[in-house]
């Protein structure tokens, strides 16, 4: 049986347009963006047999292309409209972000940063920077590094704080292995980027490290 011979509130786009996305699953969702299936499963079917193969949805999102591509009903067009998605989503968190009055819940910093930084495939070092008020300026990613580390320069920290009239910023990088803790060497860089930000008079207030589904503030762990 065909999604379109379903009852109505049973099928998906029509679920999700009389009682909202969230009342979706995983598979319903997928199925939605995927808008057809193939011989033998329809969309929703499809759906569920992919997100098997990929365990959950986020591996799914982390997927390279070749990943993507490798089962029945993915290809290179709907891994670059996935992406694109996905793209957009990480925008409109950022817009959300910066249109607030000020940042004062860790809680909402943590799933910002998830979204923006769980499951990159190589190491980024980002900044939120903050006003005198903590409200926030911009959030700017600032070095890429391969899949072990990246090359970060206190002065180049220094010269986006001025850059932007920052009164103060957190510190934010991943681990691409998915492992939170922080290192000696992330400690030791900290300490170098508090020492030259305190001579422009910019305050560090935390540095959080994204893993897989748990971010790490240094602040937390009074390294800071």
């Amino acid at each position: 049986m065909s999604i379109k011979e379903w009852p109505e509130q049973l099928r998906p786009r029509e679920k999700l347009l009389n009682q909202g996305p969230e009342s979706l699953s995983d598979a319903e969702l997928l199925a939605i963006f995927l808008r057809t299936g193939i011989p033998g499963l329809d969309a929703v079917g499809l759906a569920q047999e992919i997100l098997n193969r990929f365990e959950n949805i986020a591996h799914l999102f982390q997927a390279n292309l070749q990943e993507f591509c490798e089962g029945p009903g993915l290809g290179p067009a709907k891994y670059v409209q996935l992406q694109a998605v996905l793209e957009m989503s990480r925008r409109y968190l950022r817009c959300e972000l910066q249109s607030r009055k000020a940042l004062t819940s860790p809680a909402d910093t943590r799933n910002f940063l998830l979204a923006q930084m769980q499951g990159l495939a190589r190491e980024q070092f980002s900044c939120i920077w903050l006003d005198a008020q903590h409200r926030v300026i911009r959030f700017e990613t600032l070095f890429h590094g391969t899949i072990d580390s990246a090359a970060v320069y206190p002065r180049e920290v220094v010269k986006a704080a001025l850059g932007c009239n920052a009164a103060a910023v957190i510190l934010a990088h991943n681990h691409p292995s998915g492992i939170a803790e922080p290192s000696s060497s992330d400690q030791l860089i900290t300490e170098r980027i508090a020492k030259a930000l305190d001579v422009v008079d910019v305050r560090l207030l935390d540095h959080m490290v994204v893993g897989q589904g748990v971010v790490v503030s240094f602040a937390e762990r009074g390294l800071i």
